[in-house]
C-alpha cells in the first residue's frame, strides 16, 4: 500500500508521463476531430474518455495478457488487482506483441500522411515532395510497412518470432480496415455509402481515434508499472493524463490552431513515425520512455517554430505591412 502523499505524487508523475507521450496524439486527433460534428466531438470527450481510461488502459492490456498467456480474462483481472507484480511481468513478456501491433499501426498512420500526393503544404519540402512522388504507387505504404515488419521479424530471436508477426499483421490490418471502410460499405457509385452517413456523425472517425489512442497508450501502460505496481494509482494517473490530452485536442480544434500553425500537423506525423520506429526498435533493445517523449515533443516544437516563422514572413509580405515598412515608396507610387 502507498500513503496518501506518496499516491498523490505517483499520480502526478504518471499523468506527466501520459501527457509527454501523447502530445503528438493530441495534434493528430485534432486533425481528425475538426471534421466531426459537434455531437461526436462531445462524445469524444464523454464516451471516448471512458473507452480511453477503462478500455485502452485497463481492459485492453488485460486482453493482451490473456491472449499471450492463454489465461482466461477473469484470472488475468484478478492477477492485475491482487498480484500486480505478476501481471506486470506478463505484460512486459507480451511487449513484442504489443510493440509490433502499435508500431505497425502508427507506421501506417505516419506513412499515409507523408505519402499523400494530395497535400499541398510541405514542411520539409525536399523530402516530402519525393515521398509524395513515391506515394503515387498503389499500396506503397502497406508495402513499406510489410517490408519493415519482415526486417524486424528477421532480426528478432526465434522465441518471439510469432508474437512479432502476429502483432504487426494485426496492426496493418486494422489500419487498412478503418481507412478503407468507404470501399467496403459503398452501395453504388450513385448512392450514398453507409460509411458516408456514419462519417457525418463521426462514427468511423471515432473508431479510428480510439484505435490510434490504443497504439499510443501501450508505452504509458508498460512504463507505468516501472513507476508503481498499484493498479488504482496507475489508472488514476494515466486517466488524468488522457483527459488532459483529450481536452487539449478539443482546444486545438476550437481555436483553429492547426489552421493557424500550418506545420504543426506535419510535426505530429513525423513524431508518430519516430514513435513507430522506436516502438519497433524496442522489440530488440529497451528504450526509455523519456527518449520517446522527448523525441515527439522536439519534433512538434520544431514544427511550431517553423509555423510561427512562416506566419511572420507572411505578415511581413502583405501589401499593408509593406506600406508601413516603406511609406516613401508607397507615396511615390
Amino acid at each position: 500500500m502507498v500513503s496518501g502523499m506518496e499516491a498523490a505524487f505517483l499520480v502526478l508523475v504518471l499523468a506527466v508521463l501520459e501527457i509527454s507521450l501523447s502530445m503528438d496524439n493530441a495534434v493528430v486527433n485534432a486533425g481528425v476531430l475538426k471534421s466531426m460534428t459537434a455531437v461526436w466531438q462531445k462524445r469524444f470527450m464523454t464516451w471516448g474518455i471512458l473507452v480511453a481510461v477503462f478500455g485502452m488502459r485497463l481492459v485492453f492490456p488485460i486482453l493482451i495478457v490473456a491472449f499471450a498467456t492463454d489465461l482466461n480474462v477473469r484470472d488475468v483481472m484478478s492477477m492485475a488487482l491482487n498480484n500486480p507484480g505478476q501481471y506486470s511481468h506478463h505484460l512486459n513478456a507480451a511487449h513484442p506483441l504489443i510493440a509490433s501491433f502499435g508500431g505497425m499501426f502508427l507506421l501506417m498512420v505516419g506513412l499515409s500522411f507523408l505519402l499523400d500526393e494530395g497535400r499541398d503544404v510541405h514542411w520539409i519540402r525536399r523530402i516530402e515532395k519525393r515521398l509524395q512522388a513515391l506515394g503515387q504507387i498503389d499500396a506503397v505504404n502497406t508495402t513499406i510497412a510489410l517490408i519493415v515488419l519482415m526486417v524486424i521479424d528477421a532480426l528478432t530471436p526465434e522465441s518471439i518470432d510469432s508474437p512479432v508477426l502476429t502483432g504487426g499483421i494485426w496492426g496493418i490490418f486494422l489500419y487498412g480496415m478503418v481507412s478503407s471502410l468507404d470501399s467496403l460499405f459503398s452501395v453504388s457509385d450513385d448512392e450514398q455509402s453507409i460509411t458516408e452517413i456514419a462519417r457525418r456523425g463521426g462514427l468511423i472517425a471515432f473508431l479510428y481515434l480510439e484505435i490510434l489512442d490504443a497504439s499510443f497508450s501501450f508505452d504509458g501502460v508498460i512504463g507505468a508499472f516501472a513507476i508503481t505496481q498499484n493498479l488504482p494509482v496507475i489508472m488514476l494517473g494515466l486517466g488524468i493524463g488522457a483527459l488532459y490530452v483529450r481536452s487539449l485536442t478539443v482546444y486545438l480544434v476550437k481555436k483553429g490552431t492547426l489552421d493557424e500553425y500550418i506545420y504543426l500537423e506535419h510535426g505530429a506525423h513525423y513524431a508518430i513515425l519516430a514513435l513507430a520506429i522506436l516502438m519497433l526498435a524496442s522489440i530488440l533493445h529497451a528504450i526509455p520512455e523519456a527518449v520517446t517523449g522527448l523525441t515527439g515533443a522536439t519534433l512538434i516544437g520544431l514544427s511550431l517554430l517553423s509555423s510561427i516563422r512562416h506566419n511572420k514572413c507572411q505578415s511581413l509580405s502583405t501589401p499593408e505591412s509593406l506600406k508601413q515598412r516603406y511609406p516613401h515608396l508607397h507615396n511615390k507610387i
